[in-house]
């Protein structure tokens, strides 16, 4: 089971909130609470929802059944395609662009951030059955470059 930053985020500002209630934080060194607002960690979290989904929708690791005249009794299911490089490269950048778009109108993506969301889009296609390293040496950029021709954060 993948972990999203988001939850990492959102579970630090229920600490600190926490915290702050039982007098044991200052609101102002709550750095939690300021710079992952829960707006923002709702709007990352449907950013990310939106590239999974766009990531599932390639994974075509299943099969389909023959019908028609070509099926005959006792065929084995055909496997499905394997999406192309093209494919996968494409719903990456439109995840990273659904996530410039929220750090445009917030600024809310730092390193930490950058470091975990680039992450967790390499761990989305790897459990999606994607070879990233196989797929960025194709391409032939660093695995670490694979969001870089895109992002704005």
């Amino acid at each position: 089971m993948l972990t999203r930053p988001t939850e990492e985020w959102a579970r630090e500002v229920r600490d600190q909130k926490s915290r702050i209630a039982a007098g044991a934080l200052a609101e102002v060194d709550a750095y939690a609470v300021h710079l992952w607002p829960e707006s923002f960690i709702a709007a990352v979290d449907a950013a990310l929802d939106a590239y999974e989904a766009d990531v599932r929708s390639l994974s075509r690791t299943g099969s389909v059944t023959r019908s028609g005249p070509e099926a005959l009794p006792g065929m084995p299911p055909m496997p499905m395609p394997s999406p192309s490089d093209d494919e996968i490269v494409a719903s990456v950048e439109r995840g990273v662009m659904a996530l410039n778009a929220i750090n445009e109108e917030d600024g809310r993506i730092e390193t930490d951030e950058r470091e975990g969301l680039c992450q967790y889009i390499d761990d989305v296609l790897t459990d999606a059955g994607i070879d990233v390293r196989a797929l960025t040496a194709r391409r032939d950029i660093a695995r670490t470059e694979l969001t870089d021709e895109w992002r704005e954060w």
